[in-house]
């Protein structure tokens, strides 16, 4: 089948599934409909007519586009139209979360898996509101429980609503956090940090192995040992 008469099947599935769909499996889909072919259609031809349909919709006048998000290809509305959309949709949009939500998701979200204790240590206060509201939106997943633990926790990750939402892939494609807070980026302090007085640092020195060796520059012999006359 040429590529060009493929193209209108994928884009059909895309639009058809109520989930995103894996190159993968539109292969498995479209191969099942089209059974009657002596010659089954190849992944690399799915990929082939994915990327023909993603630059077609990148033209500007279209509002929409395919992208790869939440593990799979789907059609999304482009930013430039997410305030007229929300004001279609209503409350089929997530209500803006609040700070604490916003804190302990961005805490799962970078640190994941993550308990609750782990996520109330960084916090600093009680988060078991917090947890619970992004369950029930689905944002984040519990994944099981930590067995090295004591009590065994229960472990917590984001999902593919998650990815979906933000329009990512995967958690590795969250921005960098020097990324994403620049200049207001603290760097950590040093607590009961007493520099080492330049004698001291001067006088140590580390081997080619990474062994640390005595080396006193006041007194550059010290160390060898002297041969006996």
């Amino acid at each position: 089948m040429e590529i060009s008469d493929l193209i209108p099947h994928i884009e059909a599935l895309i639009f058809a599934s109520d989930k995103p769909l894996t190159a993968m499996e539109m292969t498995e889909l479209l191969n099942n409909a089209f059974g009657f072919m002596d010659d089954k259609l190849t992944l690399d031809q799915i990929q082939t007519g994915i990327d023909g349909i993603v630059a077609k919709y990148q033209g500007e006048f279209y509002p929409f586009e395919v992208r790869e998000s939440g593990g799979g290809w789907q059609f999304l509305s482009k930013k430039a139209y997410h305030k007229t959309i929300a004001q279609l949709n209503g409350e089929k949009f997530l209500k803006r979360l609040s700070t604490a939500a916003l804190e302990t998701l961005a805490i799962v979200a970078y640190k994941q898996p993550i308990t609750k204790g782990e996520i109330e240590s960084i916090r600093g206060v009680n988060s078991d509101y917090s947890i619970q509201k992004l369950l029930e939106k689905e944002l984040i997943i519990i994944m099981g429980r930590n067995e090295d633990m004591p009590g065994k926790p229960l472990i917590y990750s984001t999902s593919k609503s998650f990815m979906d939402y933000f329009g990512i892939n995967q958690t590795a494609d969250l921005p960098r956090l020097r990324e994403v807070l620049g200049e207001n980026l603290e760097e950590p302090s040093l607590i009961n940090y007493t520099p080492l007085p330049p004698e001291i640092t001067q006088a140590l020195v580390v081997s080619e192995e990474g062994e640390l060796l005595e080396n006193n520059p006041s007194n550059p012999n010290e160390g060898e040992v002297e041969d006996n006359v």
